[in-house]
């Protein structure tokens, strides 16, 4: 299959996007025996709503979305599609390992009413073939109409979806945003040459998000921000406002927390800096286990640091 014509040169007036802004990936709350706390997440996405974001991401890898069985995931995303009231665009993470199972889970989700999905590619099967990982795209995208925001992680899930590799999804129309977590800032240039502004282009590393501002992004799946939700909302408005000053003094100051996203025990890390900030607790599914020891208190310095330099908002 060709590529998207002409995507660098298009003309006329820039594409309307259907989902910019800041849609954090809120984690799954859970009580001490790993059981749901439905509750306690309800009450989060409402803090975060309460901060002015634009959307919100539910079971993403922040969500723990691969410790939940179907039901769960199901039960979750009713229970919040309810909580959020319409307010905001409602996302639910994919992240199956098969295809089948992907599109299995955009229909049950679909039917409990979520706005629409963040797409993995089928996970624990790593490919160099890319036209494997687009064949699962393109399968999972044509058995649904609800819209779909494509998350490429190449460090964590080992497919990579390259500027060009985009360009051929961009003939399916619901397909309307991207997740760019490479790490390679390089990228939303490259995908600004190649495929103009056909997605909406979303950064998903929180210690390079001013970086990918300056280079002309569309939103931010923000992860620590969730516990400094004000802080996080404040710093992506003069990114967009172009106040730079501003945000480059308030950047410095978040990114000892930011630095927690990137690490492989982002959850954990992320859940205790929540916990620490009262919007909800540090309890994870095992695998994961609570952190302990010298990592934990090393964790918890950068948090208290966090909180008692925070600065304050005008």
């Amino acid at each position: 299959m060709t590529a998207y014509p002409n995507l660098s040169a298009r003309q006329g007036p820039p594409r309307e996007h259907v989902w910019t802004g800041v849609f954090p990936a809120i984690t799954t709350q859970m009580h001490r025996d790993g059981s749901l706390d439905l509750d306690a997440t309800a009450r989060h996405a409402e803090a975060l709503i309460a901060s002015g974001i634009a959307g919100v991401i539910f079971l993403g890898s922040l969500g723990e979305n691969q410790m939940l069985s179907g039901e769960e995931k199901r039960l979750v995303m009713a229970e919040m599609v309810k909580a959020v009231r319409g307010r905001i665009p409602v996302l639910a993470g994919i992240a199956e390992t098969s295809t089948a199972e992907a599109s299995r889970c955009v229909s049950d989700l679909g039917r409990v009413g979520v706005d629409g999905v963040m797409l993995l590619p089928a996970m624990v099967y790593r490919t160099p073939d890319p036209h494997e990982t687009l064949e699962h795209f393109r399968t999972v995208a044509t058995g649904t109409d609800l819209p779909i925001m494509i998350y490429n992680n190449p460090i964590a899930y080992g497919n990579d979806i390259t500027p060009e590799m985009f360009a051929q999804l961009a003939e399916i129309d619901n397909f309307v945003a991207l997740k760019e977590s490479s790490g390679n800032t390089r990228r939303i240039t490259d995908l600004h040459n190649t495929v103009g502004d056909r997605f909406a282009i979303f950064t998903g590393v929180d210690d390079l998000a001013l970086e990918s501002a300056v280079l002309g992004i569309d939103g931010w799946v923000a992860g620590t921000g969730i516990a400094f939700p004000e802080h996080n909302q404040r710093l992506w408005d003069w990114m967009r406002a172009g106040e730079w000053n501003k945000a480059v003094e308030l950047y410095r100051w978040f990114t000892p927390l930011l630095h927690l996203d990137v690490h492989v025990k982002f959850v954990q890390y992320i859940k205790l800096c929540v916990q620490e900030c009262g919007l909800g607790k540090e309890w994870t599914r095992a695998p994961r286990l609570p952190l302990s020891g010298a990592e934990r208190e090393a964790v918890l310095r950068v948090i208290h640091e966090g909180i008692a330099t925070a600065p304050a908002l005008h």
